[in-house]
């Protein structure tokens, strides 16, 4: 008799992990140990030094693998180590796309580190340039967020697999919006999927760390060499930690959709709300991709609010449940303002030229209660309107 294949409900729980065989422990011991003891010289178990191997690691390591359909998983110390370690592969001189709208932190590591190693890199806006024209002959890798980061845009992936094959390119998707319960684009034709682990995998806003994920032998071959040769590997607590919050991602992960819809739909039927990001909306741009590649949405909104920066940093000072704090994908609603934070390290012409407006506010819903969220979102709106409160200092 055969068994069905899990749902990814119950893979959450059990990917990866078993009984501690030696007292039976139900969650995987946190191996709290920097090296192994060898009973002959160069001779070990398989475990030899906490940098290259770590039990804790590997359960979580396997775990997201399985999650979003690959062979090997390699996690580091933060989403930009992993990024890191995945750009660390091209050759000097390597050639890459990479979608308009990206996170600050990988447009500033692709700007202003790898680019001195010679890596040029192509910025292009992969929702309205078609696959042949966005990837041409010698490029070696596309890099795309998929919802992008901050605007939510989406990007269709097998297209842009379909060029890279033809031109020899990997494709690597950052999911960290989506997650493996929403989106898996292995299934689509990438060759690495990468998270930052700090986030929705984790969800609690307690662990930084990163992961890329794999189906190809020889790719998991060269991310295992970095890993281990950079160095930039996360601690067994924190990879306890982020396998924790795993068991919970499904569940969190509809109740973060219910937020955003409630959210969503109250922000749209404001009178002072310009526009808002959000392709769970039919009239929303990347609806139709987003429908035929991803199975559920997630919690990220953003919005612009009628008014200039100064408002705009107004509501994000003003609100009282949802916290105005940098990353995502916590149990807690969080907000802020990209063009001062995340995105900060853009230049303003080039985030103004790919539409990101100065008063973007982005949205992490949280898990609390949808009314408390869109009560606070109005009062800080209200008092948003006093400019006499003028912005918080900076510097």
């Amino acid at each position: 008799m055969t068994h069905r294949p899990p749902h990814l409900a119950t893979r959450v729980i059990h990917a990866g992990q078993h009984p501690e065989p030696v007292t039976g422990a139900v969650m995987p011991p946190v191996f709290q140990t920097s090296t192994y003891a060898q009973p002959w010289p160069a001779q070990h178990t398989g475990y030899e030094y906490s940098r290259t191997q770590n039990p804790t690691r590997e359960a979580l390591e396997r775990c997201v693998a399985d999650l979003e359909g690959g062979t090997d998983g390699v996690a580091f110390g933060s989403g930009l180590a992993a990024t890191h370690a995945v750009l660390a592969m091209l050759p000097a001189g390597g050639r890459v796309v990479c979608g308009d709208d990206v996170y600050g932190g990988t447009y500033r590591l692709l700007t202003k580190v790898m680019a001195d190693r010679g890596v040029q890199t192509r910025f292009v806006d992969l929702t309205a340039t078609p696959a042949a024209e966005a990837v041409p002959e010698g490029t070696h890798l596309v890099w795309l967020e998929t919802p992008t980061n901050p605007l939510l845009r989406v990007i269709d992936i097998a297209p842009l697999v379909a060029r890279a094959r033809e031109v020899g390119a990997l494709v690597v998707v950052d999911n960290t919006f989506a997650t493996p319960v929403f989106q898996t684009p292995l299934a689509l034709g990438a060759d690495i999927v990468v998270h930052s682990t700090t986030k929705y995998l984790n969800g609690h806003s307690d662990v930084v760390g990163g992961l890329a994920v794999t189906g190809r032998a020889d790719l998991a071959e060269r991310l295992r060499f970095l890993q281990n040769a950079i160095g930039s590997v996360p601690g067994p607590w924190d990879c306890w930690l982020v396998l924790r919050g795993l068991k919970t991602l499904h569940v969190r992960m509809e109740r973060h959709q219910r937020n955003r819809q409630a959210v969503g739909a109250w922000l749209r039927a404001h009178p002072e709300v310009v526009r808002v990001h959000d392709p769970l909306h039919p009239d929303d741009p990347g609806h139709a991709v987003a429908s035929r590649q991803m199975t559920g949405f997630g919690g990220m909104l953003a919005f612009v609010l009628d008014g200039d920066l100064a408002r705009a940093e107004r509501v994000c000072a003003s609100t009282k449940v949802f916290t105005l704090a940098e990353s995502l994908g916590g149990v807690e609603s969080l907000l802020e303002l990209p063009a001062l934070m995340t995105h900060a390290s853009i230049p303003a012409a080039e985030r103004h030229a790919r539409g990101l407006d100065d008063g973007l506010i982005r949205l992490s819903l949280g898990i609390e209660d949808a009314d408390d969220l869109i009560a606070d979102l109005e009062a800080a709106f209200a008092t948003s309107r006093d400019a006499s409160l003028g912005p918080a200092p900076r510097g």
